[in-house]
């Protein structure tokens, strides 16, 4: 599976003689600190100069490049800006990171150290500022590529990175959780970004050895337990595909965690063609990021495995193709779901919904979990109405919304809520089975009634539909990513998780 380099940090107490880049990190309107300062002089004033004028360090994440003398070890001295103190923010640590990361890319520097002084007016503690930025970097340092390149050609040296400004009792918890997050964004991202003859529902299992080398334990459900179970909504979406669907189901659960976990459920379509009401060639492309959700899912559990997080946390995976052929899933089927409701089918292509309502049942029914967090590329509906800014969010329990909310505006994956309304369920019904399977009207704002159908099959536990449509992947570089999948969610849910574990 194609690997971008990791960045290896390690805490430090002073600056290395090995260091070939020494990056000071300043905040605006203050001035430099001990370290800096004693750089400063050895520089002959070179970097107070430099940043003389008041506007050069406002703006978080510009680099202000020297060229060291000889006198001084290290080959280069970068003064990265974190813009206003007052305004320092994780989000913004972590994108001053992801441009000092853009910074270095092409330079031949593999060692480099990041210097921090204490900052005046600053609530943040100094292990957490430089964790922040070496979180950007990884982020913005990974990158997928299954180009045939001679041996060595184009690929990227390790850096490695000295953290200097925490002790190491600090530093080491605070790098923890960072690595794990990024380990857990990073392989979402590619299993995303893999194209689609190279995840399928046929091998997904084998791309989910990562999960268990972090002792995360792996189920897979085959078509005949699936059939025992009654999970025929998840079958018949698979039904038009030569690879049959699979559900995994991943359990963690971490020292000291309570016995009631927390669910997370994923919609894992491969490959989307529409089924038999197929999709328009130019709308089938990103087709293979169907699986975006269930990618999150798994980039959570890694992130929350690897830095030990006392949580308990299942996440159920449903796997599928949904294909046209002479077996494939029709409109006007009506399918008896695993919890027994009759559902009748219109648009094949609105199948995410269809695989969501079985596996919904199977993680309320199986675990009776605390909460049940479904994420899924849903409904093209939620991108009309909310543009590129936010994503979807639709819950039975608004403390919980909130604190999603709020834990999406920290690390910058911005969700807005939307109605949960049984009104909506009157749009969803049918005169021979239980429900349709989505509004009689489709340009009729689909997304709510998507949850509303959703909601039926939770058994009344705390619920959140984050519809995360248009956000699996990003059609030039960010910040904190380069063009390509996002992994969107994963953050998110990982700091949600953190911020309220001692709730569950």
């Amino acid at each position: 599976m194609p690997q971008s380099p990791v960045p290896v940090f390690e805490a430090a107490d002073e600056i290395s003689a090995e260091a070939s880049v020494v990056v000071i990190l300043q905040t605006a309107q203050t001035g430099f600190g001990p370290r800096a300062a004693a750089l400063d002089v050895e520089l002959s004033g070179i970097l107070s100069r430099a940043c003389s004028d008041p506007d050069a360090l406002a703006e978080s994440g510009t680099c202000i490049d020297v060229i060291a003398p000889q006198t001084v070890s290290a080959r280069r001295i970068i003064v990265l800006a974190l813009g206003k103190a007052e305004a320092l923010t994780a989000l913004s640590l972590a994108r001053a990171g992801g441009l000092l990361a853009v910074h270095l890319e092409g330079k031949s520097e593999c060692a480099a150290t990041l210097l921090l002084d204490p900052i005046a007016g600053v609530d943040l503690p100094g292990a957490d500022i430089l964790a922040r930025v070496a979180l950007g970097m990884r982020l913005r340092r990974y990158r997928f590529d299954m180009r045939n390149q001679r041996q060595g050609a184009g690929a990227d040296r390790t850096l490695r990175v000295q953290l200097v400004g925490a002790s190491g009792a600090e530093l080491t918890p605070a790098l923890a959780r960072m690595n794990a997050i990024a380990d857990g964004v990073e392989y979402a991202r590619t299993l995303v970004n893999l194209p689609p003859n190279h995840l399928h529902p046929d091998n997904f299992h084998d791309h989910l050895e990562p999960l268990r080398e972090a002792g995360i334990d792996v189920e897979i459900l085959d078509t005949a337990k699936l059939g025992e179970l009654g999970m025929n909504a998840i079958l018949a979406v698979g039904s038009g595909s030569v690879r049959l669907p699979r559900v995994a189901v991943l359990r963690y659960r971490g020292k000291g965690a309570p016995a009631q976990p927390m669910a997370f459920v994923g919609k894992g379509v491969c490959f989307d063609s529409g089924g038999l009401c197929i999709k328009r060639g130019e709308q089938m492309f990103d087709m293979k990021a169907d699986m975006g959700g269930a990618a999150a899912v798994v980039g959570l559990l890694i992130a929350l495995a690897r830095q030990g997080s006392p949580v308990h946390a299942v996440g159920i995976l449903g796997i599928a193709e949904n294909m046209p052929s002479g077996t494939a899933l029709k409109p006007r089927d009506i399918i008896t779901t695993a919890s027994g409701q009759t559902v009748e089918v219109f648009d094949t292509d609105a199948e995410g919904r269809l695989i969501l309502a079985d596996c919904l049942y199977y993680a309320a029914s199986r675990f009776n979990p605390s909460v049940i967090v479904d994420l899924a590329t849903l409904t093209y509906s939620v991108m009309r109405g909310l543009g590129s800014i936010f994503a979807g969010l639709f819950s039975t329990d608004n403390a919980i919304a909130t604190q999603m909310i709020a834990a999406g505006e920290t690390v910058g994956e911005r969700f807005w809520q939307l109605p949960l309304d049984r009104a909506y369920d009157e749009g969803l019904q049918s005169p021979f089975a239980d429900m349709r399977h989505h509004a009689k009207d489709m340009e009729d704002g689909d997304a709510p009634y998507a949850a509303a159908f959703l909601r039926h099959f939770t058994e009344d536990r705390p619920w959140v539909h984050l519809d995360i449509a248009g956000k699996e992947m990003a059609d030039k570089d960010q910040p904190l990513g380069r063009e390509g999948a996002t992994a969107f969610g994963v953050q998110m849910l990982e700091e949600w998780v953190q911020a309220n574990r001692k709730m569950n």
